[in-house]
């Protein structure tokens, strides 16, 4: 498996497009704002939603496209949510439509996507006057630009592919990203769009999905808010030749590792450019009696708004840790608990068996001062590992969000 440039237009027979239409009467012109999504051949389809019981409607009308298992492509907007709004529904469906004029194909081809804003009607008539530029713009460049018209408080662009050999070709995995904020375990403000020439099928590619969110997307959080909108979503074309994969064989568990990666990958991007962040925060919880186990420890250390403070101050107070851990509600023994800070700048041991070290307080200091930040925590208690992935917790995530509406 090697990285590789082109983002969704990698694998071949996709290509992709991002424009500004005005979704956001405010919003610069220099800011895409409408992103489209195609393949040359009916793809192979499958999606992951949030478990928010509030949804907003792209995520019904797609779920309604991909019941038969393809799809053509995804349209997406950034600017608006299109959610708990009058017309929402009706606005998505007509957003299909608009795709599938512009390219020739029919509405239920394409999924559809929007983040922004939550319970201000979208501004269907931009999307719509948008699309024909949008499909004319359709390339195998686009991939840049269709990643940039999905961030909204966005940082940076996250755009990632892989390619590796199967059945003697070469299989190629692409995808774009944005997550910043509203972002928690079970998917956040969070949009994945993923393709791939792989010849699989819907289940192989259902089963690979689900799995490999659980172990990514969804171990990040970045503020404990689930939203509405949140989406990953998989298409798979067959254009790399290689041979279907329909059972869970050798071929499979590479396509798997691969697509592990690249999300992998994603969901670090998204908790390291969370809203106002200055630092990524891993925890890596080892030891532990099961995976599920783990993961809820670890989900609850980078979770917490007093570890998250801390890591911002580049403070070494490793008893919120242990302070999370007590109330996530799953089984460890405290007296039996490790903790280690660790960064490019080393490491520094603060807890052993559940009793503070003494230790430096400036070298702990300059290991927290980096960009990433690793929270290693042993509860010598079973060979089962989980890692999560947050972000410090900065005055910066309340200016924006004091006033993200208006």
């Amino acid at each position: 498996m090697k990285q590789v440039s082109g983002g969704v237009c990698a694998a071949k027979g996709f290509v992709a497009a991002g424009v500004h239409c005005g979704v956001k009467a405010s919003s610069s012109p220099d800011k895409n704002d409408l992103a489209l999504i195609l393949s040359e051949k009916e793809c192979t389809a499958a999606a992951t939603y949030t478990l928010n019981r509030v949804k907003a409607a792209p995520l019904y009308v797609t779920m309604d496209h991909l019941e038969n298992g393809v799809a053509w492509g995804v349209v997406a907007n950034s600017g608006n949510a299109n959610a708990c709004c009058p017309m929402s529904h009706e606005n998505a469906q007509a957003m299909c439509l608009a795709a599938a004029q512009a390219t020739g194909r029919a509405p239920e081809d394409f999924a559809v996507a929007s983040t922004g804003v939550i319970g201000q009607t979208i501004n269907i008539t931009a999307i719509q006057a948008g699309m024909p530029a949008l499909a004319a713009k359709l390339g195998p460049e686009g991939s840049e630009d269709a990643a940039r018209a999905i961030m909204t408080t966005d940082t940076v662009k996250k755009e990632l592919a892989f390619s590796l050999t199967l059945g003697g070709k070469e299989v190629t995995l692409g995808a774009i990203a944005k997550g910043s904020g509203m972002i928690h375990p079970n998917m956040g403000t969070m949009l994945c769009f993923i393709t791939t020439d792989c010849a699989i099928t819907h289940e192989m590619l259902e089963d690979a999905l689900r799995e490999i969110v659980a172990r990514t997307f969804n171990r990040v959080t970045v503020d404990g808010d689930t939203s509405t909108n949140d989406m990953c979503l998989a298409l798979a074309n067959g254009m790399a030749g290689n041979p279907l994969i329909e059972w869970k064989d050798e071929d499979y568990s590479a396509f798997l590792a691969a697509l592990e990666e690249l999300c992998r990958q994603l969901a670090r991007s998204i908790a390291g450019d969370g809203e106002g962040a200055s630092k990524l925060v891993t925890c890596r919880m080892t030891g532990a009696r099961s995976e599920e186990s783990a993961e809820r420890l670890a989900k609850a250390v980078v979770g917490s708004s007093l570890v998250k403070a801390a890591m911002f101050g580049s403070d070494a107070n490793w008893g919120r840790v242990l302070c999370a851990m007590g109330y996530s509600k799953a089984p460890f023994r405290p007296e039996h608990v490790d903790v280690t800070f660790q960064s490019q700048a080393g490491s520094v041991p603060v807890c052993r068996q559940g009793d503070g070290l003494p230790f430096d307080e400036d070298a702990a200091k300059r290991i927290l001062s980096e960009k990433e930040v690793v929270i290693l925590v042993d509860l010598h208690e079973g060979d089962e590992a989980a890692e999560c992935w947050g972000c410090d917790l900065t005055y910066d995530y309340v200016k924006i969000n004091g006033d993200y509406r208006t």
